[in-house]
């Protein structure tokens, strides 16, 4: 039966679960962050520097369905915990990497450590928070997204410039020790459908998903946005310090304080929007992520071809809001579109398509494309993907009106 309030715990799991998005984004992005420095000390091309990023989303797609079956065994506090202590430990251990293959090899352990979190969590809010709260709940968990990835940013930039990038690895990695053991005393919450459903094993959590045509159109939209996310938050530090001749240091600061103000901003109103229009559509999250994403596309494109460094903040706030807007929407879709039951499958295979297709692609073909070009004309197929994004969510967002009418 649909839940008509929040569950008595429901407050304490986003507590939590929140503060590890927030550390999740933090270990990710302190290597774009510090990625000159590793460039510089390990002798690496921008083609292998950008595959040691794919490399561990690779990972991470790939153990993200494996997580996501476990996830209808047992205890899901209990994996998500030990998915937390897995991607910290490795975090730290990037830290002591000698050289490329063991830190290619350190970046993929912390891939299979997030997959565990990132596939079972979105589910377990589900579970705790009634539908029509999801918008602005799944609002409050993604807000950890930017502010995880401003702190990646301004802790690994400041750690570099006042140490070295090694020592931002064992900053970022350590923390997450302490919430892993948050998780393993967290209670599971009951499934929202619990003895209602028999739940599928195996392959036969996604053949339904597969045949669904609400949810493929949700992630191929979602493939071109993580697409075009992945490529410029890896690439921009250094966009910055090749194009407009900024220090790594200063780069990071400023994009770090961005993402801070862009992300709350834009992520709570995306999801207040998507909750308010819901009484009168029921693809609200989908209307509100296509179109604020097609809006932000020329806004982009804009803020990588300006000259001006004093024209180019103003534009990337303004197109950072609009992409911020879809973050939680388009994740309370991608669960409000499922049977209870799937939807720990439906956010593994969510992650495995948007990485494989999207974002564990396109920081390696920029790297490889700045290697034969240069930076400055690799990063210009983001808006072109933005774009696609936009115009697939709001196909979507029309074709569930049609079918709903």
């Amino acid at each position: 039966m649909p839940l008509d309030k929040p569950r008595p715990q429901a407050w304490t799991v986003l507590v939590v679960f929140t503060a590890m998005n927030m550390l999740n984004y933090t270990d990710r992005y302190v290597v774009p962050a510090v990625g000159e420095s590793i460039k510089s000390s390990l002798g690496l091309s921008d083609a292998r520097f950008g595959f040691l990023i794919s490399a561990f989303l690779w990972v991470y797609m790939v153990f993200a369905p494996i997580f996501g079956g476990l996830a209808a065994k047992g205890s899901r506090t209990r994996v998500i915990g030990l998915g937390v202590a897995i991607w910290s430990v490795a975090t730290a251990l990037g830290g002591l990497a000698a050289n490329y293959g063991q830190l290619l090899a350190a970046r993929a352990a912390v891939g299979v450590g997030e997959a565990a979190y990132g596939t079972i969590a979105p589910a377990v809010l589900a579970d705790v928070f009634p539908e029509r709260m999801r918008g602005r709940i799944f609002a409050l968990f993604y807000m950890a997204i930017p502010v995880g990835s401003a702190l990646g940013y301004i802790v690994g930039g400041q750690i570099d410039a006042h140490y070295n990038w090694r020592a931002a690895f064992f900053v970022a990695g350590a923390p997450g020790l302490l919430l892993a053991l948050a998780a393993l005393v967290l209670a599971d919450p009951p499934r929202e459908d619990d003895g209602q459903t028999p739940v599928p094993r195996g392959l036969d959590a996604y053949r339904p998903l597969l045949r669904a045509p609400s949810y493929v159109r949700t992630v191929v939209g979602y493939i071109a946005y993580t697409f075009a996310l992945g490529g410029i938050a890896v690439w921009m530090p250094a966009f910055l310090v090749r194009v407009h001749h900024m220090t790594l240091a200063d780069a990071n600061t400023k994009l770090g304080a961005i993402l801070v103000g862009t992300g709350f901003v834009g992520t709570f109103v995306g999801g207040w929007l998507a909750d308010a229009i819901a009484k009168w559509t029921r693809q609200s999250n989908l209307w509100v992520s296509g179109v604020t994403t097609l809006v932000a596309a020329p806004l982009a494109w804009w803020a990588l071809v300006t000259p001006s460094l004093s024209t180019f903040w103003p534009v990337l706030i303004a197109c950072e809001l609009l992409i911020f807007a879809s973050t939680g929407p388009i994740n309370a879709a991608i669960v409000s579109e499922v049977a209870p039951v799937l939807r720990a499958a439906a956010m593994a295979l969510s992650i495995f398509a948007i990485h494989v297709l999207g974002d564990a692609i396109s920081p390696t073909l920029i790297g490889w494309w700045s290697d034969r070009d240069t930076l400055a004309h690799a990063v210009l197929i983001i808006p072109g993907a933005v774009v696609a994004a936009g115009v697939v969510w709001i196909y979507a967002a029309w074709r569930g009106e049609r079918v709903a009418s």
